[in-house]
């Protein structure tokens, strides 16, 4: 059987493309056969790879693609970088803890849970994003439709699951008690990183019940690592870069931040 033949019957797609430069450049360095055949399959299993990392990018439903690398970390002081690089190691995610990001809003509350997203991606992990309106748009349709229970167990799936915005708008009583099913579903399965407006104390006003925003509180932060943000949002320094505002005002005419973390007393529900 020819060598072409033989290639697409294995389905090595990324050596077959790029045969004849491989065999050129073993020609040209005068590999050895074992050489030869180990470089023809770092080459195959590498296009797979890159395969594999795009497929789940593009499953994990992010609103655009950003980086550690990216972020503006001399613009935003109060974050820990060290933090920061002990996260992107992503032992978060094989421990099955989360990662709870607090802030106002355009401080890259999103940014940074992208980021951490896209680590995981290329670590091979599985990943998906969902706004909070999304989510409860989704849990809506399927209690609405009777696939409740189908629809959140497709979502304690993924490794990794981002949930973005929590805070921007207060939930009814039925929508908290959907997102405490998810957050017991998930709870010591599966790693969540939510970013929200609201401190903690706060919370029982985001769900419309202390008693269950205490127990949402009580298995969220059990194995967890909180973030608080403090900066200026990115969009109005932008602004006042291009004159449209006026200078921030000093650190000591600002009100206290509310968004340090409260002890959460345990609670089971």
């Amino acid at each position: 059987m020819e060598l072409e033949g033989l290639l697409e019957k294995l389905k090595l797609d990324h050596l077959q493309a790029q045969l004849d430069a491989v065999c050129e450049q073993a020609a040209a360095q005068e590999l050895d056969y074992k050489t030869f055949l180990a470089e023809a399959l770092r080459l195959e299993w590498q296009g797979r790879f890159q395969r594999g990392i795009e497929a789940r990018l593009r499953q994990s439903r992010f609103p655009w693609n950003k980086t550690l690398e990216q972020f503006d970390f001399d613009f935003q002081p109060s974050l820990d970088r060290r933090q920061m690089r002990e996260l992107a190691g992503l032992s978060f995610v094989e421990r099955a803890h989360n990662v709870v990001i607090l802030g106002p809003p355009g401080v890259g509350k999103t940014h940074l849970a992208v980021a951490l997203g896209v680590k995981a991606v290329e670590a091979g992990y599985s990943v998906l994003f969902h706004s909070l309106e999304s989510l409860m748009t989704r849990l809506n349709r399927a209690q609405h439709e009777n696939r409740l229970e189908a629809t959140l167990k497709q979502l304690t799936y993924p490794k990794l699951l981002i949930l973005d915005e929590l805070g921007y708008l207060p939930l009814s009583h039925t929508e908290a008690s959907l997102f405490f099913r998810l957050i017991v579903r998930r709870y010591e399965r599966g790693s969540l990183i939510v970013t929200s407006n609201k401190s903690f104390l706060d919370w029982g006003e985001v769900f419309n019940d202390q008693v269950l925003a205490t127990a949402i509180l009580d298995r969220l932060l059990h194995h967890a690592t909180t973030l608080n943000i403090k900066g200026e949002s990115y969009r109005l320094k932008e602004k006042r870069r291009a004159g449209l505002l006026g200078r921030p005002k000093p650190a000591d005419e600002t009100e206290p931040s509310r968004d340090e973390p409260e002890e959460v007393m345990p609670m089971t529900l």
